[in-house]
């Protein structure tokens, strides 16, 4: 029995070779098709879900370190608004051409008063500064007071002292609908969670 298996096994082995030879053609449009479908679900995935962005200074430090690449969130923000302290992707202001993306943490809220004073942030005229667990070291100098219009946000890097933040931007604002994506997570050079 073992025997006359194995022969008709062989013999349909050597029926669906007789069938379906290799055919180079259909070979490359296989891979042409799988190529296509990879490129399409890629630019689906960066410009409707996830925002990938590099950080080339030490301005976020050190949550973020230099030379890093994160990844953000699209999605985070449709029906929720931004929050203080979100780490964000966001349009600079500055560029017209809105090309330069820039990664900070948002401080001042829409219609809120932001003021630093020996450097401690206060919201609003509070008695008690905010609290900044994430900074590196402690800010110096005093800025403001500004006043964040409705629907826009004041951002700063987390390295205060080397951050060229909202404090020295000619446009100091962000638009809710200039930001891009809610930084989720770090992935070069090492992985990790954003908070």
């Amino acid at each position: 029995m073992p025997v006359e298996e194995e022969g008709r096994k062989r013999s349909r082995k050597k029926k669906s070779q007789e069938e379906e030879p290799f055919s180079l053609k259909k070979e490359i449009i296989s891979w042409i098709q799988i190529i296509v479908a990879a490129v399409a679900i890629a630019m689906v995935l960066n410009n409707f879900i996830i925002a990938n962005s590099r950080v080339p200074t030490g301005s976020m430090e050190t949550t973020i370190m230099a030379k890093s690449r994160v990844i953000g969130s699209r999605l985070s923000y449709i029906n929720s608004d931004p929050e203080r302290g979100d780490v964000v992707i966001f349009h600079f202001p500055d560029d017209l051409t809105g090309k330069t993306y820039y990664v900070k943490r948002i401080i001042g809220m829409p219609g809120e008063t932001v003021n630093v004073v020996d450097g401690k942030v206060y919201i609003d005229g509070s008695e008690t500064p905010l609290d900044e667990p994430y900074l590196p070291e402690p800010m110096e100098g005093s800025y403001g007071p500004y006043t964040v219009p409705e629907g826009c946000y004041f951002m700063m890097g987390d390295n205060r002292n080397n951050s060229m933040d909202a404090r020295f931007w000619k446009n100091k604002f962000v638009e809710k609908d200039k930001i891009i994506a809610k930084v989720l997570f770090c992935y070069f050079p090492r992985i990790e969670m954003i908070k």
